[in-house]
């Protein structure tokens, strides 16, 4: 028996140290965050799931000697163990602490919820997402354009482009049903709701391109329904925000059929 509870345990060591690897980002579950939100949401994970871990191994390796050391193979036949009827401190204790690791828990995500998706007022740029099915609609406010990021499954959709070193307001709404707009590495899952604004923002200071999908099932077609935000340096984003507003007015100016 004590063999199959260190190979147990060797499995488990195995599976955390994976976990720990590198594959593209910080872990396998979170990409490498590039927004101060989306940093402050891995942070948040691993501020729940660090004493999580530590509290569930306790426990086990606690549960793990308690049978090895009390199996009955190495007690007295007829043995009966002392019999405890109530411990007032300990039952206390066990109530406390947990509620006391609860309320904490809680509390550091409400913080977290009030800082990464809450209205931001020393925005320099507003970018109005709108969810529809099966795509969305991002409004630049102060440049008058608007990038619609149809989804598809066959080729990668239209980026959301954003400039550099840029703080970035997002107010998300939907036209249809809820959809929710997720990026990894940005943000948080936000719900884009019919008759109701939702609000994130971002703030990129590297090149790159991320990806993310709709995290609200919306219909027959939300697979489709991804989402590429591609940031470049602020003047090639002024270059491509003049691009598309040559060839809106090209689209615009051209005679109807």
């Amino acid at each position: 028996m004590t063999r199959r509870v260190f190979q147990a345990l060797g499995l488990g060591a195995l599976a955390i140290g994976l976990s720990s690897c590198e594959f593209g980002g910080l872990s396998p579950i979170f990409p490498t965050p590039v927004s101060p939100n989306g940093q402050d949401i891995y942070n948040t994970y691993l501020g729940i799931s660090v004493p999580a871990i530590v509290i569930f191994l306790g426990v086990e390796a606690a549960l793990l000697w308690v049978i090895i050391r009390y199996r009955r193979s190495r007690l007295p036949v007829g043995y009966v163990p002392p019999q405890v009827y109530g411990n007032t401190r300990l039952e206390v204790l066990w109530t406390v602490i947990p509620l006391i690791i609860v309320l904490a828990i809680a509390g550091y995500s409400f913080n977290e919820l009030l800082k990464d998706f809450q209205p931001i007022s020393n925005q320099q740029m507003n970018v109005t997402v709108s969810g529809h099915q099966f795509g969305w609609a991002y409004d630049y406010q102060e440049y008058g354009i608007t990038v619609h990021q149809e989804g598809t499954l066959a080729t990668e959709v239209t980026p959301f482009v954003v400039p550099t070193h840029t703080l970035i307001k997002l107010r998300f709404r939907g036209t249809d049903v809820i959809h929710s707009w997720w990026v990894p590495a940005i943000s948080g899952k936000t719900d884009a709701v019919p008759g109701y604004d939702n609000f994130s923002w971002l703030k990129i200071d590297q090149v790159g391109k991320w990806r993310g999908e709709c995290a609200e099932l919306c219909g027959s077609g939300h697979s489709t329904m991804q989402i590429i935000v591609q940031s470049m340096a602020m003047p090639d984003f002024n270059s491509w925000v003049a691009q598309q507003k040559t060839a809106s007015a090209s689209v615009s100016s051209s005679p109807s059929t």
